[in-house]
């Protein structure tokens, strides 16, 4: 089974920049579906942006689009999510996910291995 290490969580004002990396290790993560969620105090988990196996498709939350991007670096085995111009309302753990299909999937439970999550705190 694979093994994922999110990194690159922090504090940072509003309108800058945050890249967070997910480092997969024990499987190859391109034979992976792999999201990345968040989840703030009191909130449900929420996918923010995802990648097919490829990276050839991507999925994102309608809040993030045009700010986020998800790309993957298949010989680092990382997958990685660049946050730009952040908000306050980005502030949450950041997660990254995966699941051994290439499906469209989208909800938590449809996802099999987790990281243990980043800390992302936007101040305004």
């Amino acid at each position: 089974q694979v093994q994922l290490v999110e990194s690159g969580g922090g504090l940072v004002q509003a309108g800058g920049s945050l890249r967070l990396s997910c480092a997969a290790s024990g499987r190859t993560v391109s034979n992976y579906r792999v999201g990345w969620f968040r989840q703030a105090p009191g909130m449900e988990r929420e996918l923010v942006a995802a990648s097919s196996r490829s990276g050839g498709n991507t999925d994102y939350a309608n809040s993030v689009k045009g700010r986020f991007t998800i790309s993957r670096d298949n010989a680092k085995n990382t997958v990685n999510l660049q946050m730009n111009r952040l908000k306050p309302e980005d502030t949450a753990v950041y997660y990254c996910a995966a699941v051994h299909s290439d499906r469209i999937v989208v909800l938590p439970r449809q996802f099999n291995y987790w990281g243990q999550g980043t800390q992302v705190t936007v101040s305004s």
